[in-house]
């Protein structure tokens, strides 16, 4: 097992520098965020699964609503941490963790001591969600332009960050290798998001996002989350990651099973084959939605050699023949947050940077940069209300549709692997993992 004391000491000396940095640039003296309080659904007593501040996860691993951490510039950062006596859950004593080392850790067992043992701070910004605690306190709550600046930040990945995202790998890939295997087997979706849990040795509010299990034509819907009965599909679309530390991976992969059309099993296999090609295209400098574009190229040479359009690549993107069948961008920044920050971003001071409008889905519109860690996910489906405008405008003439109708009950592909941007290219930390 690997000493993550050495990795984190590292990153947290990192999150001093880069806080530094940015409590500098924004007037403040002291940074104050929280892990966050628990959401309660309305008029009930029951609670949705806890995800923290995704700043303070940044920091700090530590588990649970209502810590509190102070940082300081030339300070060691304060942990209060929140610990209640409670015979209602499981109070688990913190231990001796890999990342304790790094904090000043003060325990106090009653939110209200945790506010008052912060003490009075000047010039202190806040980031969180007890609000109503934090202006109390008298701290300038999320500021915006702090708030980018440590959003910037957080796209450039630590040693210790890469490898919380490759251990989450490894634990989705032995799902993944699971649910192939109970897909082929005849398994209904149901089924097959159980194997993945079994296999990745997990429960369900323990994943980073809900599994996509979806058979035939609801591959089509591209954050399908129901869970059929059903069994026997000619097609699963699986997207779904694990998390190791609060940092998530993420993973789709699509199977024709024996008695799929070959015609779309075909599209599969070039699918795969234009996967890998944008991977190899991904080096430090280039703009992602350069990557996104030459996806869309890609898909219509695809398209185009399987008889679907009629026009050449070049033309169909022009014209926007493509979108249809690849309505989403070609991937995200990945990290604490599946989808995580500043994708959109121009600068640390939040200029905007929004995607062109012909492709308005795309999440990241920055130039790829070392250390950044992000997804390529290129799809294919055949979405009928996406479609339906062509089927009576002037471009119609360049679609095959009677093959797409044959081939709509098939729904939809899509193959994503997480990538970690080096100085020479790039470092797939999917395949090693899950060669197929």
């Amino acid at each position: 097992m690997t000493d993550l004391s050495p990795l984190f000491h590292a990153h947290a000396a990192e999150r001093q520098r880069t806080t530094a940095e940015a409590l500098a640039r924004t007037s403040f003296d002291a940074l104050v965020i929280s892990s966050g309080k628990v959401y309660t659904h309305f008029a009930d007593d029951q609670d949705a699964p806890f995800h923290p501040t995704p700043h303070f996860a940044h920091w700090c691993p530590l588990t649970g609503p209502h810590h509190v951490l102070v940082v300081r510039p030339g300070q060691r950062p304060r942990l209060i941490r929140f610990a209640p006596e409670d015979f209602w859950y499981e109070q688990a004593p913190l231990g001796q963790p890999f990342w304790a080392s790094e904090f000043d850790i003060e325990e106090v067992g009653t939110v209200e001591d945790v506010w008052k043992r912060l003490g009075t701070l000047q010039k202190a910004a806040y980031i969180g969600n007890e609000t109503d605690r934090a202006q109390a306190a008298g701290l300038e709550v999320n500021p915006a332009l702090l708030t980018a600046h440590l959003d910037w930040n957080r796209t450039t990945k630590s040693a210790y960050e890469v490898h919380c995202i490759e251990a989450a790998t490894v634990i989705a890939a032995r799902g993944h290798e699971a649910a192939r295997a109970a897909f082929l087997a005849g398994g209904s979706e149901l089924d097959i998001h159980h194997a993945y849990i079994q296999a990745a040795g997990i429960v369900d509010h323990e994943m980073p996002y809900g599994s996509i299990v979806a058979l035939n034509e609801k591959g089509a819907i591209l954050h399908y989350e129901g869970k059929r009965k059903e069994r026997n599909g000619a097609v699963l679309l699986i997207d779904a990651g694990a998390q190791v530390h609060g940092y998530a991976s993420d993973i789709t992969r699509t199977v024709a099973a024996p008695h799929c059309d070959s015609r779309f099993a075909a599209l599969i296999k070039g699918m795969e084959t234009i996967e890998l090609k944008l991977c190899d295209l991904v080096k430090p400098g280039m703009p992602y939605g350069e990557l996104h574009h030459q996806g869309h190229l890609l898909i219509a040479g695809l398209l185009q050699e399987s008889g679907i359009l009629k026009a050449a690549p070049e033309e169909a993107v022009d014209k926007g023949l493509t979108r249809p069948f690849f309505p989403h961008g070609l991937g995200h920044h990945l990290g604490i947050q599946v989808h995580d920050v500043a994708g959109r971003q121009g600068s640390p001071e939040s200029t905007p940077a929004p995607p062109p409008p012909q492709h308005p889905t795309l999440r990241t519109t920055r130039n790829i940069d070392v250390n950044q860690v992000f997804t390529v996910e290129p799809g294919l489906y055949f979405i009928p209300m996406l479609l339906r405008p062509f089927r009576g405008n002037e471009h119609q003439a360049a679609f095959n549709w009677s093959l797409i109708d044959e081939l709509t009950p098939c729904g939809g592909i899509r193959i994503e692997d997480n990538l970690l941007v080096t100085r020479t290219g790039h470092r797939n930390l999917t395949r090693p993992h899950l060669p197929r």
